[in-house]
């Protein structure tokens, strides 16, 4: 996967958990959840959508690394680099 499809994948799930949020703005580099009507379910939404959908475990002390779109995207290309579109 590039880059720009995880930060896709990463907008597909959001838009799952929060569909009435217009995600088109979106800063990469500023929280998600300052941007957003996002409470810490929602983000757990997230976290479990990546599992069911991809199989990828984050333990809960990476939650912070995904606190934005950037770093969701910085996050995860390692682990959905062989992953095909």
């Amino acid at each position: 996967m590039t880059r720009e499809s995880i930060r896709q994948v990463i907008l597909d799930i959001i838009a799952v958990v929060a569909p009435d949020e217009d995600l088109s703005g979106l800063d990469g580099k500023q929280r998600l959840r300052d941007q957003l009507d996002m409470d810490s379910m929602d983000f757990l939404d997230i976290v479990m959508e990546l599992r069911k959908r991809y199989k990828i475990e984050v333990p809960k002390e990476d939650y912070p690394l995904l606190a934005t779109l950037d770093g969701c995207v910085e996050y995860l290309t390692p682990k959905l680099a062989a992953v095909e579109v």
